[in-house]
C-alpha cells in the first residue's frame, strides 16, 4: 500500500478527500498518496503566512540562521531516503538524484550564511550644497507573504531555491510542488518544521490550477516566484497584479563548439548535457552549432559518447537515461522528431520511443522555425549543425525567442569576451554546456526566458524591499 504524505498548513499535517496518487514513471506503480487543499485550506494557509509574518520578519539573523542550519542537519539525516523519492516519483537516475540532494543541502548552507551578510550600506546625501551633515542607511527588508511555484524535474532542489531564501531574509513561503512531484517537497516541510521555523511560516499543498490562479491574484500575497513552461509563467505573470514576480522558466539552450575547442571534451559534455535528466531540464543542451572543420571529429565523439550512456531502470546505478515523466511528454517528442523528418531534417541517431522512454535522438539539417529549433524540446533531443564563423554562431543562438544559458568551446578570449557582450542569455558557460549550474550563481534569463534572478544571494535580493532613512545629524 502506498504511503501517506499530508499537506502542511499552519504547522499542522491535513488531509481532505480530494486523493491523489504519486505514480512512478518507470513502472507504473503508485509510490505515494498525498490530497489536493480545498478552499479552507488555502484560505488558512493565506492568513497563517500574513500571522507568521509578523513573527519571521522579527526572528534575528542569527536565528534564521539557526534554524536553517537545523534544515541542513535534517537533510543530510534523510539523504538517502529522499534520493529514493526523488528517482521513483521522477524517474531520475539514483546517482543524479543523490547529487540533487547534496545540491540542495548546498543551497541551504549558502543561505545559512547569507543570512548574517544581508546587511545594508550608508548612502552620503551631503553631495549637494544644502545636504550638509545629511547621511542615508539603506536597508533590505522581506517583501511578505510569498507565494512559490515548482516544476517536476528537480522536485527538491528547485523548492530549496524557493524556500531557503525566504527563510533567509524571514518571509513566510507557500508552496506548491508539481503535482507528479510533491513528496520530495513534503518531506522538506517536515524537515523545515522540526528545525524550528515558526508556524505558518511554511505552507505545502497541492491544489488545482483554478485555485493557483487565485492565489496568483490575491493581494494579500505580496510576490509570486515561478519556475516552469514560458507558457504558462507568463500567463500568471499577466494575473499577478501589482505583486512582485519572479520567473524561471524554458529554453534551447545553443553551443557553441569553436575550431580551437577540445573536441573530446566538447563532445563529452555536451552528450551528458542534452542526454541526462532525459533532457527534461531548462537548460538542457538543445542545439549544437560546430565549426565546419569539426564538424566530422565531433558528430564521431560524440555519437561515441551518446553509445556509453545506458537507458533503463533509474534505480540502476549504471543508469545515466531514465524515463520521461510521462507517456504524454514522450509522444510529443515523437511528433515533433517525425514533424522535422518531414519538413527535411536528417535523423542521425535515435528517434524512437516505447512507452515513455525516448532514445537519445541526434538530428541535422534542420531549419530555424522547426519546433526542434525554434520550441523547448523538453526531451533528449539534440540538432548538430555547422557554421563557417564565430560570430554567425554566436547569431544563430541568439536566433531564438528563449535567452537562459548558452555555451561556448572555445580557447581565444576575444571570442570569449565577444560572446560574452553579444550572446542574448542570462549566463554565458565557458568550455562547458549551459546544463552547468552552481546553486550560489546568479540564474535566469532574458526574452521569454524568465524575469528576475534565483541563486540564493540574488533571490534574496528578490525576496526583499530597499528602505532607506535618510538622517539630519546637524
Amino acid at each position: 500500500m502506498a504511503k501517506e504524505y499530508r499537506y502542511l498548513i499552519n504547522g499542522m499535517w491535513r488531509t481532505s478527500t480530494d486523493r491523489v496518487e504519486v505514480i512512478n514513471p518507470y513502472d507504473g506503480k503508485a509510490i505515494g498518496l498525498t490530497y489536493n487543499a480545498g478552499d479552507i485550506d488555502i484560505e488558512d494557509a493565506i492568513n497563517a503566512s500574513q500571522e507568521s509574518f509578523e513573527n519571521t520578519k522579527k526572528l534575528p539573523a542569527y536565528r534564521r540562521a539557526e534554524i536553517i542550519d537545523g534544515v541542513v542537519y535534517g537533510l543530510k539525516e534523510r539523504a538517502d531516503e529522499i534520493a529514493r523519492i526523488i528517482t521513483q516519483e521522477s524517474g531520475k537516475p539514483i546517482n543524479d538524484s543523490r547529487m540533487e540532494v547534496k545540491r540542495a543541502i548546498c543551497t541551504f548552507q549558502i543561505a545559512c550564511e547569507e543570512t548574517k551578510r544581508l546587511g545594508g550600506k550608508e548612502v552620503p546625501l551631503d553631495i549637494i550644497a544644502g545636504s550638509e551633515k545629511r547621511t542615508g542607511i539603506v536597508r533590505r527588508f522581506p517583501v511578505g507573504p510569498i507565494l512559490g511555484i515548482t516544476p517536476f524535474n528537480f522536485p527538491l532542489n528547485l523548492v530549496a531555491h524557493k524556500v531557503a531564501p525566504a527563510m533567509a531574509v524571514g518571509s513566510p513561503i507557500m508552496l506548491k510542488p508539481a503535482p507528479r512531484t510533491p513528496l520530495s517537497a513534503l518531506i522538506l516541510g517536515e524537515i523545515v518544521t522540526a528545525a524550528g521555523w515558526p508556524a505558518g511560516g511554511l505552507n505545502i499543498f497541492l491544489c488545482s490550477n483554478q485555485k493557483a490562479e487565485l492565489l496568483v491574484r490575491d493581494e494579500r500575497i505580496r510576490m509570486m516566484t515561478f519556475t516552469g513552461s514560458a507558457i504558462i509563467g507568463w500567463m500568471l505573470n499577466d494575473m499577478a497584479g501589482k505583486k512582485r514576480v519572479t520567473l524561471e522558466l524554458g529554453g534551447n539552450a545553443g553551443v557553441l563548439v569553436h575550431h580551437s575547442a577540445d573536441v573530446k571534451f566538447a563532445a563529452m559534455r555536451c552528450a551528458l548535457g542534452a542526454f541526462s535528466l532525459a533532457g527534461q531540464s531548462c537548460i538542457s543542451v538543445q542545439r549544437i552549432f560546430v565549426h565546419r572543420d569539426l564538424y566530422r571529429t565531433f558528430l564521431e565523439r560524440f555519437l561515441n559518447a551518446i553509445s556509453d550512456l545506458k537507458m533503463g531502470d533509474p534505480m540502476d546505478e549504471l543508469t545515466k537515461i531514465g524515463p520521461m515523466i510521462d507517456e504524454d511528454a514522450a509522444k510529443r517528442a515523437e511528433e515533433w522528431v517525425d514533424e522535422a523528418i518531414r519538413g527535411g531534417a536528417r535523423l542521425i541517431v535515435g528517434g524512437k520511443r516505447k512507452e515513455n522512454f525516448f532514445e537519445p535522438t541526434v538530428i541535422t539539417d534542420t531549419k530555424p522555425d522547426m519546433k526542434l529549433s525554434s520550441e523547448e524540446v523538453f526531451a533528449p533531443i539534440v540538432t548538430v549543425e555547422q557554421y563557417e564563423g564565430f560570430e554567425e554562431a554566436v547569431s544563430k543562438i541568439n536566433d531564438s525567442r528563449y535567452g537562459l544559458q548558452a555555451g561556448i568551446f572555445t580557447t581565444d578570449i576575444n571570442e570569449i569576451f565577444y560572446a560574452f557582450n553579444e550572446l542574448e542569455v542570462g549566463g554565458v558557460v565557458v568550455n562547458d554546456v549551459p546544463t552547468y549550474r552552481v546553486d550560489n550563481m546568479p540564474y535566469g534569463g532574458v526574452k521569454t526566458s524568465g524575469l528576475g534572478r534565483e541563486g540564493v544571494r540574488y533571490a534574496m535580493e528578490e525576496m526583499t524591499e530597499l528602505k532607506l532613512l535618510a538622517l539630519n545629524i546637524s
